[in-house]
């Protein structure tokens, strides 16, 4: 079955969270995703009040930039919500937006170096290991987690460019990809991501989940809204982004990215959504029914 959730976006107040993420449970929806904009609203926060707040739906932070962390702290802070609440938070990490890295002064010469450095050391104070590491921007010196996650934990590399997506595969148990990315764009990505995991020997592991985003507007402005919020991003001119119109436009438009190779479906409002919760409860009672 393909999954299917739904992005509580930052650019609503911190405090319209616990409305949002209560409905998302009670409606059935299986995963609220949570994002880490500069400068809007904190992933760790936000996840573990929304897991607070409920009892069964997955949380996942899309994403934590990396260049904004110390690895020991990513590491402590994943693994206090992997402890707290056993098989519901999903973490994702990532390069983070360039400009925004810059504006805080932590821009870094090589972002591949950087995320993969980030992700070995990541998942091996998860697995209880103790680390020590001198690299080009990772240094840890005998440093372990006390209180590890009991299970073993996956973590989600949300990149797109090819260096970085053979990445993913290489070091990282999934990948997040965003609302930028067609049918066919997921295609290639697994493609990629495929090419990284033969490269190092690990074809033959757990399957590499790859969730998408998918940018969805419904009502009787939804597709004026789409067409707004991919000309603001770049992307007007890109096909088969997007979706705008019923459940069954979305099942269908769910289904393209499913066929093309995606485990995960999370539709993303546009920014100017008038109901949130509507949305969500549109994503779970709707969509959900119409997506095998």
């Amino acid at each position: 079955m393909t999954g299917l959730g739904a992005v509580f976006r930052p650019q609503l107040a911190p405090e319209r969270l616990r409305s949002v993420a209560r409905l998302a449970e009670e409606a059935g929806l299986e995963e609220l995703w949570l994002w880490e904009d500069c400068f809007r609203e904190g992933g760790i926060s936000t996840a573990a009040a929304a897991l607070a707040w409920t009892e069964r739906i997955r949380v996942g932070i899309g994403l934590l930039p990396v260049p904004l962390r110390n690895v020991a702290i990513t590491a402590m802070e994943a693994a206090s919500l992997y402890r707290m609440f056993p098989g519901r938070p999903i973490l994702a990490v990532g390069h983070g937006v360039q400009d925004w890295m810059g504006q805080v002064g932590a821009r870094v010469e090589s972002p591949v170096t950087l995320l993969r450095e980030h992700l070995d050391v990541l998942r091996a104070l998860l697995r209880g290991e103790r680390v020590t590491v001198e690299g080009r921007y990772v240094r840890l010196d005998d440093v372990a987690l006390d209180w590890p996650p009991a299970e073993p934990v996956p973590v989600i590399a949300g990149v797109t460019g090819p260096r970085s997506l053979r990445l993913a595969g290489e070091a990282a148990d999934g990948t997040l990809l965003t609302a930028s990315t067609s049918p066919e764009g997921v295609r290639t990505a697994r493609q990629l991501i495929d090419e990284g995991r033969e490269l190092v020997g690990r074809s033959d592991a757990e399957p590499h989940r790859i969730v998408v985003y998918l940018l969805t507007a419904t009502g009787p402005d939804g597709a004026a809204r789409l067409k707004a919020e991919l000309a603001e991003e770049g992307l007007a001119s890109v096909p088969d982004l997007g979706v705008a119109g019923d459940a069954g436009a979305v099942a269908k438009a769910v289904q393209r990215l499913a066929d093309a190779g995606a485990d995960t479906v999370v539709l993303q409002p546009t920014g100017d959504e008038p109901d949130p919760e509507g949305f969500v409860r549109f994503a779970a009672e709707e969509v959900r029914p119409l997506v095998p």
